[in-house]
């Protein structure tokens, strides 16, 4: 397990590195820059403000200079929000992000599987339409659709939750279900195929001659192996959730990592950018690795193969 976690730590050095690369040559080809906007500024004001952020000179100098203050933990400074470095945003923005993700993850995996499973025991019945058919509109409507939808009947409406900011627990209600719906849905089809897979296998006919009730037969023999390939999208889709709630902050206005991605791409931050992608880079190579350790616990054919 352990040799298992050091190989992925090994792996994750180059991977980080050609993102760095590869997003660092996009936001150099992609035309404009962070200051082409500063149209009421002298040319002369505009050639010290490059000066001042190495932007004057040559593209394989300006990654040098890049790559060794990343090599430092220096994720770098903001071209539009004076005085603050990249490092100080995503400190406190994160944050907000991470727990905003995690609640949301949760909220899927406890929507998701559990209805998916339903589907799949209940195959062909009442319970299995109605879940997919609620699994189809989570995955076909938007983020930003289902998010109105929920700040009108439940913020306007019924005034149950707040619909806006990030001040309490009850804040977060809105925004992680409405994060939530989308992977919940895509969990629950992808849990229902899963079960009904496993359910035709022999062992599964074996235990229901025996007599054991379906529920148990389930819970014992179905569920354990029938999460093995829901495992495997839940790596990517931890990262995603975690880093792609951009509409969802900027729908509710919570001071997350969306905010400042959105504003950034549209100022060409350059280094706010680059660094919200290294994060989202090193979240997935993070969620992949616990989901590897996972697989292990679920499938000890895993360990033998190891």
């Amino acid at each position: 397990m352990l040799l298992l976690i050091l190989k992925r730590i090994v792996w994750a050095i180059p991977v980080l590195f050609i993102v760095a690369t590869i997003s660092f040559g996009l936001m150099r080809i992609v035309p404009g820059g962070p200051f082409d906007e500063e149209k009421s500024l002298p040319p002369e004001i505009i050639a010290n403000i490059k000066a001042k952020y190495h932007l004057d000179k040559p593209i394989p100098e300006q990654y040098l200079i890049y790559m060794s203050r990343l090599v430092k933990g220096d994720l770098g400074v903001s071209y539009k929000y004076v005085h603050r470095t990249v490092n100080d945003i995503l400190g406190d923005a994160f944050p907000v992000s991470l727990q905003l993700g995690i609640f949301a993850l949760a909220l899927a995996i406890m929507i998701g599987i559990p209805l998916g499973t339903i589907a799949a025991v209940n195959r062909g019945g009442k319970l299995d339409f109605l879940a997919m058919l609620v699994a189809t509109a989570g995955i076909s409507l938007p983020g930003f659709v289902t998010g109105a939808l929920l700040i009108f009947v439940f913020g306007l409406w019924l005034k149950l939750a707040p619909v806006a900011l990030w001040e309490s627990f009850r804040h977060m209600i809105l925004p992680a279900l409405t994060l939530s719906l989308s992977p919940a849905a895509y969990l629950a089809r992808l849990t229902r195929a899963s079960v009904l897979e496993v359910m035709e296998k022999d062992y599964v006919r074996t235990a229901r001659s025996k007599g054991l009730s379906s529920a148990k037969t389930v819970i014992k023999h179905v569920l354990r192996n029938a999460l093995v390939p829901v495992l495997t999208v839940l790596g990517p889709l931890t990262a995603i959730v975690i880093t792609g709630s951009f509409v969802v902050e900027y729908m509710y206005a919570i001071p997350g990592m969306g905010r400042f991605f959105i504003t950034a791409v549209s100022n060409r931050d350059y280094d706010l950018i680059m660094a919200t992608t290294l994060v989202f880079a090193v979240l997935l190579v993070i969620a992949n690795t616990i989901v590897d350790v996972l697989y292990t616990v679920l499938d000890p054919r895993m360990q033998v193969k190891g």
